[in-house]
């Protein structure tokens, strides 16, 4: 049953949808999606055209926007929105370290969560929308990963969609997670470099914190173990708008002088453990390298593999010169699975992921090369998680889709940029612009 309530401006109302896990099985096993439907408070009767929203991650469920905040100010002017929590994620039936076990052993949680891809979430959506729309096509916005299931909408149910509004999201479509990895890597690096340009005083202070890290077992509140390589990961901050400048103010207080010498400090611990820590998207971690999973070779752990093809990210053999400590991206590594507690359960389960070799492909380029849906992307220059080359060459590859290039904004523009973003790119898929 569906609930209605309100918040400054807006109707909301939350609704829940059985789907099937395996939707090639649809009389077997299901679990449940949420998504929150917003429509703006003088405009709750009216017959309005949807848009849903697909979040980035794999992994993370939709904003908890208050009101009208963000892009969700432009879109609410003309649509009725649905904030979707894709399969496992947020408020849909989860997929963690407390509920898999009860799948039975990690061979069976493995087939599980093969079922969480953007083809998986894309069908979800079609039953959605018929439900919802009386089957009138919709428009999607696609951020990050969303906009890998955008294009998987494109591949596999065009008909489904009136536009689609990708941001930061249009993925390879034949690239292999090793080639997404040998493309990231320089990236980060120069992301590194930027960061350090603007903050030289966080040169020390890096080395410092890692020469500490090699030295000592630290063992966060969490029970998250911080090693070298971990703290190395904060890296990933460095994709968005205002990253950089969280990184500095992390650093910066980092040790504090105790009875027993200089520690690190009990609130730069926190901080670091709620970064780093994936209690709340377990699912990023598991199938993360498996949204490039396309063809008979496993993925094997890609990102770790490839960081040895960049033998500048080994932290050990930085401190033994004087140069810069290199932090990393978006990237997930084994090492994960025995730092950090919501993970360690699921060790044996992401290695069978790893080493799986069955996906599907996930993109029709013959479809793509048809296409007549509008379709508008945003593609932010030298994005740290989503290779710019790789976007414009799938930007060639879709019939009649229009970009956005811009540096103005980093990989999270739709959020920083909000309303201005939305519309640019409305306009853009409309041929106003």
């Amino acid at each position: 049953m569906s609930v209605s309530y309100r918040q400054p401006g807006v109707v909301l109302t939350d609704h829940r949808f059985t789907v099937p896990l395996d939707h090639d099985a649809p009389d077997g096993e299901t679990v449940e999606v949420y998504a929150r439907e917003v429509v703006a408070g003088d405009k709750a009767g009216r017959d309005l055209p949807w848009l849903v929203f697909l979040q980035g991650g794999p992994g993370f469920g939709a904003n908890r926007f208050i009101g009208r905040q963000s892009w969700l100010e432009r879109a609410l002017t003309e649509y009725r929105v649905l904030l979707l929590d894709q399969r496992g994620t947020g408020s849909s039936t989860p997929a963690n370290r407390q509920t898999l076990p009860l799948r039975g052993n990690p061979a069976a949680q493995a087939d599980y969560l093969s079922h969480f891809r953007s083809d998986a979430i894309v069908r979800d959506c079609e039953l959605i929308r018929r439900e919802l729309t009386g089957g009138k096509p919709w428009t999607v916005l696609g951020q990050s990963f969303g906009g890998f299931c955008a294009v998987r909408y494109l591949s596999a149910a065009p008909e489904g969609l009136s536009t689609a509004i990708i941001t930061g999201g249009l993925p390879s479509l034949d690239a292999h997670a090793d080639d997404v990895y040998r493309a990231a890597y320089p990236r980060v690096e120069r992301k590194v470099a930027a960061h350090y340009a603007r903050y030289p005083q966080d040169i020390e202070r890096a080395r410092r914190i890692a020469d500490h890290l090699l030295a000592h077992d630290v063992v966060l509140p969490g029970g998250y173990r911080l090693t070298v390589e971990a703290f190395q990961s904060l890296g990933i901050l460095l994709g968005g708008g205002d990253g950089s400048h969280r990184l500095h103010y992390l650093l910066e207080d980092a040790f504090v002088r105790t009875p027993g010498g200089s520690a690190l400090s009990d609130a730069f611990q926190e901080e670091v453990q709620t970064l780093l820590s994936y209690a709340g998207h377990p699912l990023y971690a598991l199938v993360h390298e498996a949204i490039y999973g396309r063809d008979d070779r496993p993925t094997d752990w890609s990102a770790e593999r490839i960081r040895a093809e960049f033998p500048q990210f080994d932290a050990a053999k930085t401190l033994a010169g004087d140069g810069p400590l290199l932090f990393t991206g978006e990237s997930v590594h084994p090492w994960m699975f025995d730092c950090d507690p919501a993970l360690r359960p699921l060790r044996e389960t992401a290695e069978l992921l790893a080493a799986r070799t069955d996906w599907r492909p996930l993109y029709d380029t013959g479809r793509l090369a048809a296409n007549e849906v509008p379709v508008a992307a945003a593609v932010y220059h030298d994005d740290m998680y989503v290779d710019t080359a790789h976007s414009l060459t799938t930007a060639r590859a879709i019939r009649g889709l229009r970009t956005w290039v811009t540096d103005e904004f980093e990989h999270d523009g739709v959020r920083a940029g909000g309303t201005r973003v939305l519309d640019r790119l409305l306009a853009l898929a409309r041929d106003e612009v």
